[in-house]
């Protein structure tokens, strides 16, 4: 499997195979925790509590799928940090709607607050339509099957 494939049985959508390869709730908490900057296997656990063996899993689970990469960084004994490939970068944006989704309509968190890393400015996270421009809504969101260009 190469690093931008996800899994993709026949007789499912691209949601179902996405949630597949990274979409339980301790692999999106190794994710975010990767996204902050921890990026050793005891960094993961101290930022997370999550136990050594399921993290061990969850890892294996997404090198396998090409969101994370082992890069060794000690030879005796072999030591590999964690890094985000190209595809679990692009993950960026579910986490951020995950945490501001969680902000809005979950319970009260002393969680930090993401901004843009040149300015200090807060990040928003938008659907914006790439042939006009448009800030998209939920509600003016069609699906398109890749069958037809008929707009369900």
């Amino acid at each position: 499997m190469t690093s931008a494939t996800l899994p993709r049985p026949e007789s499912t959508d691209s949601i179902t195979a996405a949630l597949d390869a990274i979409g339980d709730r301790w692999s999106l908490l190794v994710l975010r925790s990767i996204f902050a900057g921890n990026h050793r296997f005891a960094e993961i656990v101290e930022a997370t509590g999550i136990s050594t063996n399921l993290l061990t899993n969850r890892l294996g689970r997404l090198v396998d799928n090409g969101v994370v990469q082992r890069v060794p960084y000690q030879d005796r004994p072999v030591r590999h940090d964690y890094r985000l490939t190209t595809a679990g970068l692009e993950l960026s944006p579910v986490l951020i709607s995950l945490l501001q989704w969680g902000e809005r309509w979950g319970v009260e968190t002393t969680g930090p607050t993401l901004v843009h890393a040149e300015c200090g400015g807060p990040i928003e996270n938008r659907t914006v339509c790439t042939s006009c421009g448009d800030v998209v809504s939920a509600q003016a969101i069609r699906r398109r099957t890749h069958t037809s260009e008929a707009i369900q």
